[in-house]
């Protein structure tokens, strides 16, 4: 896998250096010499990852990447620390800045490059789930929102580890923060991961009765747990297991002898990633909602409508089954909005969709078409139902004033035009102007009536 590297180092020979190794195995370099530097490129060239240096003149690594995880447009790039600094402190202040990873020199060229493929490859994810968002703000689905991090980084661990004065010690540090859950098996661990809805899944690579990357590889191949990140705590120089694991998926790992503050930094980061990405699906899932349904009072829209009842015209034309539909007209609704304001009218109309809803089959679908008007497409109905679910319908409106927020009650009636499908030759427009049809004779007949007539 490709992708744009940005080398962040005041040592021209470093930046020669591993530019030369970072080409070899493909990747795009883009370079900056300091800090000021490296943030103005970040803006501007959105790398999939940064390769920062942490000594540097002026603004040193850390403020680097402060800034870089505090900017809208750059916070979701993983940044790597690269330095000779070596101890505990250094790696722990790295990730505490919102490093997703602290390496220290000499590097090992392969755990390197492993480490990059992976979080780039953790970012795919992110960048798929930011298009969709904007995508969602282009057509008018959603907020230009930024997002927010969030203070309380708590979370729900699930911890496997079968040594157990090691096991003990992790759940005592991870204790103090998080809500921690030991799997005693593999099969306890798939059963709790798949339905106990887990932030993080801790597992150790040195099991003894289980093999903890075949373990990684269960959850990341399954639907319910591929998206769990899973941080994994590999034994000191074993690189090889380490870079099998970062192939295959895992989020982060930590060396043994393990350490409480970076054990608490690095579950930090990855349940803050985790919540910047359930935010992202959150907002796309809104946005698809949204783009099909009616924003005051829940029901489908117009939108929708037309498409599905379009596929079950064909559908019905092809197989013969019955089809009906109704239109749905408040009475006198402009005088509601003259008399008791507009909203007591936007509070009748919700009401009114929450009869329609709790009135008709689970297969009907209840729609807005617009202003006091909704539709409802019966499939597998023929006229008699149709009508008896009408006159239900009618019956359940005017029998019960609508409440509005201020204690008004409001008296409110329905007109209701009704068409059935005539196969093979009916299409969805001529089923829509025949219920329309319906309900013009059935307001000018006096409303608070069905029509079928035009049907």
């Amino acid at each position: 896998m490709t992708a744009r590297v940005l080398i962040v180092d005041d040592i021209p020979a470093n930046l020669k250096l591993l530019e030369a190794k970072l080409s070899a195995e493909y990747f795009e370099v883009i370079q900056a010499s300091d800090g000021l530097e490296a943030i103005e490129l970040a803006q501007r060239e959105q790398p999939d990852i940064v390769l920062l240096d942490v000594m540097m003149p002026g603004m040193d690594g850390y403020e680097v990447c402060q800034r870089l995880k505090q900017m809208p447009e750059t916070h979701h790039i993983p940044v790597v620390m690269v330095t000779a600094l070596d101890q505990q402190s250094d790696r722990i202040m790295g990730l505490e800045s919102g490093a997703d990873d602290f390496l220290t020199k000499p590097i090992n060229d392969i755990a390197l490059f492993a480490r990059v493929k992976s979080l780039v490859r953790l970012k795919t994810l992110t960048d798929e789930l930011r298009m969709r968002e904007s995508t969602g703000q282009r057509i008018g689905a959603l907020d230009n929102a930024s997002y927010t991090a969030p203070v309380d980084l708590g979370g729900r661990c699930l911890v496997v580890d079968d040594r157990e004065r090691q096991r003990a010690r992790l759940c005592e540090m991870l204790g103090a923060v998080h809500e921690v859950t030991v799997a005693e098996s593999s099969a306890d661990l798939m059963e709790l991961a798949a339905h106990g809805d887990y932030d993080l899944v801790l597992v150790s690579l040195s099991l003894q009765e289980e093999d903890g990357l075949r373990l990684c590889s269960q959850l990341k191949s399954l639907e319910a747990t591929r998206q769990t990140p899973i941080l994994v705590i590999v034994e000191e120089g074993d690189t090889e297991r380490l870079v099998r694991a970062l192939d295959m998926g895992v989020n982060d790992y930590l060396t043994r002898p393990v350490e409480r503050n970076e054990l608490l930094a690095r579950c930090r980061s990855q349940l803050r990633r985790k919540r910047y990405q359930d935010q992202l699906k959150d907002n796309f899932q809104r946005s698809l909602e949204m783009a099909v349904t009616d924003s005051l009072t829940g029901l489908y829209n117009r939108r929708y409508m037309t498409n599905h009842l379009a596929t079950l015209v064909d559908e019905g034309a092809h197989g013969g089954k019955p089809l009906a539909l109704m239109i749905l007209d408040i009475d006198f609704f402009k005088a509601v909005n003259d008399t008791h304001g507009h909203a007591a009218g936007d509070e009748i109309l919700k009401e009114f969709a929450n009869r329609l809803s709790t009135n008709v089959r689970g297969i009907d679908l209840a729609c807005r078409l617009g202003g006091e008007e909704f539709v409802i497409v019966m499939p597998d109905t023929d006229a008699d139902t149709a009508m008896t679910i009408a006159q239900r319908l009618r019956t359940r409106i005017a029998e019960r004033a609508f409440k509005t927020d201020t204690d008004q009650m409001i008296d409110v009636t329905v007109s209701i035009g009704l068409a059935v499908a005539h196969w093979p030759n009916d299409d969805a427009e001529a089923l829509l102007q025949r219920a329309d049809q319906a309900l013009y004779r059935a307001k000018s007949e006096g409303r608070n009536r069905v029509n079928a007539e035009a049907a």
